[in-house]
């Protein structure tokens, strides 16, 4: 059915994500079950936030706009660290919160 077909997309992207997310964890920890523990939270954690972004964007008309800036902010950030140019965390931080 076109119902199982669509549960079947969103658990595979769940999976995906969290399998992205391994090589990350592998950098913070060589530990088997701290990456394992994190992944099955990161599967779990991301069926709820589904919920909540899907609330917050009738609740808070501005949120995508904003979270476009931030992308636009964090796309803008990488190219100028790559020109060679250090932008602090600090302020980072700072222009993130403000525009959220």
């Amino acid at each position: 059915t076109p119902l199982l077909l669509v549960l079947s997309c969103i658990e595979l992207s769940d999976i995906v994500f969290a399998v992205d997310s391994i090589p990350a964890v592998f950098g913070v920890t060589k530990d088997p079950l701290i990456v394992l523990s994190s992944n099955l939270a990161a599967i779990v954690g991301l069926r709820s936030l589904y919920a909540v972004i899907n609330r917050a964007m009738k609740d808070i008309v501005y949120l995508e706009k904003s979270v476009a800036v931030v992308l636009g902010f964090v796309g803008v950030k990488m190219i100028v660290e790559y020109v060679g140019f250090e932008v602090s965390t600090a302020a980072s931080l700072a222009v993130i919160a403000t525009i959220l």
